[in-house]
């Protein structure tokens, strides 16, 4: 009989370890980081880059996982479907257009930021090329901006030449590209005599020169809206960081790259 107990008691401990062991291992797995896609501008990239590691650091339990692009790209992504808890655009043409399709939340969504339009030209230019007429000149022969269907960037550049009566005269001049960070590698390598990107990505190269920024009233408002997804797997997540994204911490780190606050929440 005290066989049989002792046999008893030694499944029994057994049986509990291995219960112990399971259920600390659904512990441990319930802690993985819950990771959480954010779709951004390319003109983004630097200021993200630095605020993701923060936001990290502050909420360990959480991991952000960013892809950049054109604003018209990303916003076709999640238009098909893409995994994505936030959208970061450059310009409200495309977030307008994903909040009609109730693919953002309007609950938490708002225009974060501000940028300037400006145009540059290589560092080391001989051309002289003082304001956004001076593209007229024979000796500009390319001129790079981004696809205005696609690029918001593009789009300001295309209404600021429209403008200023250019835009129909540039047209052989023009070279499109696919995001704004690409025009500004054709200016920096001498691929073009010039570009127009936002004052943000002037600013964070060395190989080109600031000519002059377009006057505000020649184009749209240049803000930058983010919203949490309306297919977002991590709701409560998404807008943690959604609210993270406008206070101070993350606001000094903006400002650092050359974004203004819009404040408007």
């Amino acid at each position: 009989m005290r066989l049989i107990i002792r046999k008893f008691l030694l499944f029994t401990t057994i049986a509990l370890m291995v219960g112990c062991s399971s259920t600390s291992k659904q512990s441990e797995a319930g802690q993985a980081p819950v990771e959480l896609y954010v779709l951004a501008a390319a003109s983004l990239a630097d200021a993200m880059k630095e605020l993701a590691p923060l936001y990290e650091s502050s909420h360990p339990n959480q991991k952000i996982v960013i892809s950049y692009g054109s604003s018209g790209t990303l916003q076709k992504q999640i238009e098909q479907g893409a995994p994505a808890d936030l959208y970061f655009s450059a310009a409200k043409k495309q977030m307008d257009e994903l909040l009609q399709k109730d693919l953002i939340d309007p609950q938490h969504t708002s225009n974060l930021l501000k940028n300037q339009l400006v145009l540059v030209v290589p560092k080391s230019t001989d051309l002289k090329i003082e304001n956004f007429e001076d593209l007229q000149n024979p000796s500009i022969q390319k001129v790079a901006i981004g696809h205005p269907e696609s690029v918001p960037a593009g789009t300001y550049a295309k209404e600021a030449l429209t403008h200023l009566g250019l835009w129909n005269g540039l047209q052989p001049k023009l070279v499109f590209a696919k995001d704004v960070r690409q025009v500004l590698s054709y200016v920096e390598t001498g691929n073009v005599e010039a570009g127009i990107v936002y004052q943000t990505d002037a600013a964070r190269s060395e190989k080109v020169k600031l000519v002059v920024t377009a006057d505000q009233n020649t184009h749209s408002p240049i803000v930058y809206p983010i919203g949490v997804t309306r297919n977002s797997e991590q709701p409560k997540e998404a807008q943690s960081l959604y609210q993270w994204l406008s206070e101070p911490e993350a606001a000094s780190v903006f400002t650092k790259y050359g974004f203004e606050i819009v404040g408007d929440r």
